[in-house]
């Protein structure tokens, strides 16, 4: 009896220990610290919940599209297709990385966050009324990292098994190694019905409907020429608190334009209602007409503090031309920002000069101790300049003289073993001419561009621009079929898995991964890993400064530029809450006011008529 007492006393401390390593099952989950919302919150701060629900809404977007399914390579997906769908958890716009219930009820961790569940709720549904199941969560987990873009198989490539425990409770265990924002990246995954795909194949390209779980869904549309998409009326999740104060219009169209130029004419010819605006000659100039003089049309910009990311000439260091450090840096100095920005964009932007500008990962100055201690075990086998010299891209008075600048790059160049004859830059060794395309997706980009092209002839180099349409664009960027491109890499307050898919060498082999750049840096893949095992929010910012420092010395790109306000123009028949979070203007929570609606259609009508 006192051995079997001991066994009992032994599995009740287990059992114990065991419970009290486990999370409890919670409304939400964040990446480091503390959710902002509890568990009774009704709405997030930075929404209306009494919004006005209805009427109809045109946006616009350039180029075409021939399919709904945006999971794979395929094809060119719909705009606005992703409002059909729901996710198991919605992240909140004014915290760092916090996500909340959606799909989801509850969400369950462990301290050391080896695996995470999820509880889906009974109300979720389709749009054929059938209930969103555990089998759906993990076909569609299985499919996308099967059948879907590479980038899922990195996105997901920690997650060992899943499985399912009942008919709507789901587990996702981890492969070994701390990762804190694996349940965050699971509760960010797109459910997709698995008795919809079931009869279908997931790796074509469709323009047959498809059905959703979400706020809106497919109404009409016509290929290449616009979608349509109206609210669902008894849509499951409208009364949820991450939902409430959102999803506002009755419909939401996106028609096509050939080019920005053209969008911007018909907007003002009110042909739609609604514009981000990221040319700042448009900015400028474009938009000083009656509408706007009247106060039928609204242009305001909106201060955020989201991360800015990398926006750049983009070197495909696959190019044998590129795999010098040298060249690469060489070329850069023939980009003159700031006349740039003078002459070109009315002094509008901030240079960019880090992987996460415009927020508390930038790395600045030298290394601090913390950063250093990172950084120190890679000493020889990263640029010295990390450790000794704060990065900044090459600068200029902004007048249009960069002799200096140029004698530098021509320095360099003849350090890598490129020197002139005949007026050309050749390789001393294979006699080689320096020669690359630089590939654009948009016009806009060419007033730009082609002055760094004149800029790279005084250094005996031959740039050739060429602007291409989406489809071409895309095609091209999937096999890595291109010298120099434009791309902006995105970046959260919260970096992890993602990096991986940036800079990480197996992506590099990856056809349609987005390590369009090609590095393949075995101390870039353990900055990367180490990134993603950070404990907390210090120990992640540390971690993001020291990888973007080894970024930013490798002169990966020519950096562009960036803001800290978002540029918006619409037709005055909006209002937003009063509140902008962290993320900037969230257009999901805007909503229209009848009566300036009717007031500003009625005025435009007059303004025609005149």
């Amino acid at each position: 009896m006192k051995r079997i007492a001991t066994a009992l006393l032994t599995l009740a401390t287990l059992t114990s220990w065991t419970l009290s390593a486990m999370a409890q099952p919670s409304h939400g989950l964040a990446m480091h610290g503390q959710l902002k919302y509890g568990p009774d919150f009704k709405n997030f701060d930075y929404v209306n919940p009494h919004a006005h629900k209805g009427g109809d809404v045109k946006l616009a977007t350039t180029g075409s599209f021939d399919s709904f399914n945006n999971f794979i390579i395929k094809g060119e997906s719909a705009a606005g297709i992703g409002g059909i769908y729901d996710t198991l958890l919605v992240s909140s716009a004014d915290e760092a990385f916090s996500e909340y219930g959606l799909l989801a009820e509850s969400v369950e961790t462990p301290e050391d966050r080896s695996w995470v569940q999820f509880v889906l709720r009974k109300e979720a549904r389709w749009h054929d009324g059938k209930p969103v199941s555990a089998d759906d969560v993990i076909w569609t987990f299985n499919t996308l990292v099967e059948k879907g873009q590479p980038f899922y198989r990195f996105y997901y490539g920690s997650v060992e098994k899943v499985e399912k425990i009942d008919e709507r409770t789901v587990r996702f265990s981890f492969k070994a190694g701390e990762n804190r924002e694996l349940p965050l990246i699971m509760g960010q995954l797109i459910v997709l019905p698995r008795h919809y795909w079931q009869d279908r194949d997931f790796s074509r390209t469709t323009l047959e409907p498809p059905l959703g779980s979400g706020a809106y869904k497919i109404d009409s549309f016509e290929p290449g020429r616009f979608v349509k998409y109206s609210r669902v009326d008894d849509y499951w999740g409208r009364n949820l608190p991450v939902n409430v104060g959102k999803d506002n219009f009755d419909t939401l169209r996106y028609d096509y334009y050939r080019d920005a130029t053209v969008q911007v004419e018909a907007f003002k010819a009110g042909e739609f209602d609604f514009r981000a605006e990221n040319a700042s000659k448009s900015w400028a100039t474009a938009y000083n007409f009656p509408a706007l003089d009247k106060g039928l049309v609204i242009k305001e910009e909106i201060k955020h503090n989201r991360g800015a990311g990398m926006q750049g000439y983009i070197y495909n260091t696959r190019r044998t031309i590129f795999a010098d450090t040298k060249v690469r840096q060489a070329l850069a100095t023939a980009f003159d920002f700031e006349w740039s920005n003078r002459n070109l964009f009315y002094g509008q932007y901030k240079r960019t000069r880090s992987y996460f500008d415009n927020s508390e990962l930038t790395a600045t100055g030298l290394p601090g101790p913390h950063e250093l201690a990172i950084l120190e075990p890679y000493r020889g086998r990263i640029p010295d300049e990390v450790f000794t010299t704060e990065y900044n891209p090459p600068r200029t008075k902004g007048d249009g003289r960069i002799r200096d600048n140029l004698k530098t790059g021509d320095a360099l160049l003849k350090q890598a073993g490129w020197i002139i004859k005949d007026k050309k830059r050749v390789h001393a060794e294979t006699g080689e001419v320096m020669e690359f395309e630089i590939m654009l997706i948009s016009p806009t980009l060419e007033r730009v561009t082609l002055p760094m092209v004149k800029n790279l002839e005084r250094l005996g180099v031959t740039a050739r621009v060429r602007t291409v349409d989406t489809a071409q664009y895309l095609r091209r960027l999937e096999t890595f079929d291109f010298d120099i491109i434009t791309f902006v890499f995105g970046q959260s307050l919260s970096p992890g898995n993602e990096q991986r898919g940036y800079w990480g060498s197996e992506a590099a082999d990856q056809n349609g991964s987005r390590n369009f750049i090609g590095i393949k840096d075995p101390v870039i893949d353990e900055l990367i890993e180490k990134l993603i095992a950070a404990p907390n929010r210090e120990s992640l910012i540390n971690h993001t400064k020291a990888l973007d420092r080894v970024l930013q010395w490798g002169h990966y790109v020519i950096p562009h530029w960036h803001l800290d306000y978002d540029r918006l123009v619409y037709w005055n028949k909006f209002q937003r809450p009063e509140k902008t979070p962290l993320a900037g203007a969230q257009f999901s929570t805007w909503w229209i006011n009848p009566d300036s609606a009717e007031k500003t259609q009625k005025a435009k009508k007059s303004l025609e008529a005149d």
